[in-house]
Order: structure tokens, then C-alpha cells, then sequence
């Protein structure tokens, strides 16, 4: 597999995305969001013949896998002489999809539960991990006992408009943990709402990038400028940085983000207080509270 792969994974929280439609002096609802975000995943799928796309949704409460270029679905959509056959299947699965998951939450489904997000980003992460492996029995690696060869610049997305969840710390971390193992780059764009600390260091530590989005009339510019190349083209042209990184982190105790903390000096848990007992290793400290 020479291509690059491109896991997408797009929050659809509907009242986030309501608050965004009213946002000045960009506002962006989510028809045009998902018109602009199409036309990028077209853009993908025509630079190279080889490239695979997956994309996952993040709804309250749940996350889904909206398209898959490894399993397509097994209904054509109809011909239409003005668009191109592969751009019609991927436009017509997600926008079928999204319809059919934001009907579902009409119809009784807890609306106002957190986004799925790191649930979307950790299928995301198997994805990969499956095609990784159907990748290398076909290789000599398998059969000669060698090394597992990793895919061709393999990427995650995220395209977020949901605040940070301070109970999402340790799975975020664990997810980007698994990436580095995976050699997985994750790409981050927050486009409604306040910088995500999450996100700016799960970017940050799988060589990706972070882009807070500050002219939302712009995000198909964004996207193609930044987050169309993949990592290996990246090396050779200039992309958008991150100018400051929040590496603050989440306390273990009260899932709180804290400037300072003290850690467990066994399995390095982070607590906004001195403990006596651990909560995680239940290491006894020795040291007088």
C-alpha cells in the first residue's frame, strides 16, 4: 500500500453545532460544515489512486463509522452525469449516515450526553490497527518472522467543536500513546469553541498539527492547506504550526485540569491535593500530611 490513509473523525454534537450557527461574526451551521468537509474528503480521494478514507462520527453518547473506501457499501447510488462515480459514493454513505444518526437522537436518544469524541478517535485508532495487520499478511514480514511493517503515512483528523471533558484525560492520553506505537499522526482542528488542551498535545506529541480556526468562512481553505498533505510532503512544505502548547493536565482525583499537582512517584498519577494512599497503585506515601 503506497497511498496515504486518512481516518477523519468529526464531532456532530447538534447543540454545539447550533451555538456555532450563531456565532459572530463567522457563523458556520452544519450543512455548510459538511458541504466544505465532503468536498476535502474528495480532494483526498483524487490525489491518489491509492489512497483510503474512513470516517467517523462523534454523537452524543456514541460514535459511528459513517464511510469506509476498505468495506464500501454494497448499494450504488444513482447515476448522475454531473458528478464523478467514486465522489457520489462517499458524498451520498456520509450524508445517508449523518441524516440517519441525527434522526435517532430526534427520536429519544439522550441529546444533551457529552460528544463521543475520544470513542470515535479510538476506533479510529483500530482501524488502522486492522488494516495494519491485513496490510502485513500479505507482506514476507508474516511469514519470515520479521518486524510488522506500519502503512504508508497513516493519519487521523479531528475536526472537534466541543470543549475539553476533563474525564476524557486518561483515554485522550491513552489514545495518543497508541498512536506513537502505531506511528499514527493525529491532525487536530477546533472549529467552535475554546482551545482544547487535549488536542494540543495529541497533536503535539504525534508530529501533527493544531489549528484553531479563527476564520470559520474559510475552512475549506484550512483544511486544504493544511491538513491535505500528508506527513511525508509536509517535511518539504510550509504548514501551520502551533505557536504555544498547553501541557497541562487533568488531575486523577477530581478530573480537574491543574497548573500544578503532585504525582505518585510509582505510577506517576496526578492529584490536585497530597494523598496519603495512592488511588491508583495504592502506593502508602511515607511522607507526613
Amino acid at each position: 500500500m503506497d497511498g496515504s490513509h486518512l481516518s477523519v473523525v468529526v464531532d456532530l454534537c447538534p447543540s454545539q453545532w447550533h451555538l456555532s450557527s450563531l456565532h459572530q461574526p463567522y457563523p458556520l451551521d452544519l450543512g455548510s460544515f459538511v458541504s466544505q468537509l465532503l468536498a476535502f474528503l474528495n480532494s483526498h480521494i483524487a490525489s491518489r489512486h491509492e489512497n483510503s478514507l474512513a470516517v467517523f462520527g462523534a454523537f452524543p453518547g456514541k460514535s459511528v463509522l459513517l464511510y469506509s473506501s476498505a468495506n464500501p457499501p454494497s448499494e450504488t447510488p444513482s447515476n448522475d452525469a454531473n458528478s464523478f462515480p467514486p465522489f457520489k459514493m462517499v458524498d451520498s454513505t456520509i450524508m445517508h449516515n449523518i441524516v440517519q444518526q441525527l434522526d435517532a437522537l430526534d427520536q429519544g436518544l439522550d441529546e444533551e450526553a457529552p460528544s463521543a469524541l475520544v470513542g470515535a478517535l479510538t476506533k479510529a485508532l483500530c482501524f488502522i490497527n486492522r488494516l495494519t495487520l491485513e496490510f502485513n499478511t500479505s507482506t514476507a514480514n508474516a511469514t519470515e518472522g520479521l518486524e510488522p511493517l506500519t502503512l504508508s503515512d497513516p493519519r487521523i483528523l479531528v475536526l472537534s467543536v466541543s470543549p475539553d471533558q476533563t474525564t476524557s484525560y486518561i483515554p485522550v492520553m491513552n489514545s495518543i500513546f497508541s498512536a506513537q506505537k502505531l506511528k499514527v499522526t493525529i491532525d487536530a482542528c477546533q472549529i467552535y469553541g475554546p482551545e482544547t488542551v487535549f488536542l494540543q498535545q495529541a497533536a503535539h506529541l504525534t508530529g501533527g498539527s493544531y489549528i484553531y480556526l479563527e476564520r470559520r468562512d474559510a475552512l475549506l481553505q484550512y483544511l486544504t492547506m493544511a491538513f491535505l498533505p500528508p506527513p511525508s510532503i509536509r517535511q518539504t512544505i510550509s504548514v501551520p504550526t502551533q505557536d504555544k502548547i498547553d501541557f497541562r493536565a487533568a488531575c486523577f482525583c477530581h478530573k480537574n485540569i491543574v497548573d500544578v499537582g503532585f504525582v505518585c512517584s510509582v505510577c506517576l498519577s496526578i492529584f490536585c491535593q497530597p494523598v496519603p494512599v495512592c488511588s491508583t497503585c495504592r502506593f502508602v506515601n511515607k511522607v507526613p500530611y
